[in-house]
């Protein structure tokens, strides 16, 4: 059953990595191209007035929105067996009756907790936004904050569950378990490290790859957990005709 899951996860994941790897070409890529025609004229200007030469790319443009659709694939099998495995151990722990229900609510606290809380606090930027001498600094508190929402999410399932089976009524069972949460959340960003001053970049240009970042994401955890969960139903329709 594991292996089968497994199998179904990395399928799924490569569907939804190209799905969202074509929602990032659309929608991303022609912010990213903006970005760095702004960081060549400030560049250029830099080398005129210091008398220096240029450096050149190590892969083009069209190399690197090529590899996009590699990277977001890879991204997506990586995902998707990891799905799999996590719904191997949540399937009969779900509330939901159905396989595509049960893959879809997986999806969605996945979406929550590996990517919107951390977009929370430190919201996607441009590659030249940010000061390269912090980076190490900011992505360990990124990947901290990852590893917390997740077992926020986690522990809040097990809290709602835990309550449920004591009785407690669906609204006061979500309001309590919602406001453990922002609790922990809303400390856990007042701890970390601020997110990097954007400076003097165009706040449009900001907001729009932001946008397009959070929509990525969200065509592939949507496509991950669709397409995960019309492959379970597949396999059980097969299942009761046998």
């Amino acid at each position: 059953m594991i292996a089968t899951l497994l199998r179904r996860g990395l399928l799924a994941g490569l569907l939804a990595g190209l799905l969202a790897g074509g929602f990032a070409f659309v929608l991303g890529e022609p912010t990213i191209d903006q970005s760095i025609e702004l960081e060549q004229l400030a560049s250029d200007g830099h080398r005129h007035s210091h008398g220096e030469g240029g450096e050149q790319a190590l892969f083009s443009r069209a190399e690197q929105k090529l590899g996009l659709f590699f990277a977001t694939g890879l991204f997506g099998v990586t995902s998707g067996g990891i799905f799999g495995l996590a719904y191997a151990y949540f399937r009969d722990r779900l509330q939901a009756a159905s396989e595509w229900g049960r893959s879809l609510s997986l999806a969605g606290a996945g979406f929550l907790a590996i990517f919107l809380i951390p977009f929370l606090k430190y919201p996607a930027n441009p590659p030249t936004v940010g000061d390269p001498e912090t980076i190490g600094i900011r992505t360990a508190a990124y990947f901290a904050l990852i590893g917390l929402s997740l077992a926020v999410v986690i522990a809040g399932w097990a809290a709602a569950k835990t309550l449920r089976l004591r009785g407690t009524g669906a609204p006061t069972r979500q309001a309590l378990v919602a406001a453990g949460c922002a609790i922990v959340v809303a400390t856990a960003f007042a701890l970390l490290p601020a997110s990097p001053d954007a400076g003097e970049f165009p706040a449009g240009l900001l907001w729009e790859f932001r946008i397009s970042s959070l929509g990525t994401q969200a065509v592939f955890w949507i496509g991950l957990g669709g397409a995960f969960g019309l492959l379970g139903e597949r396999a059980a329709r097969k299942r009761a005709d046998a």
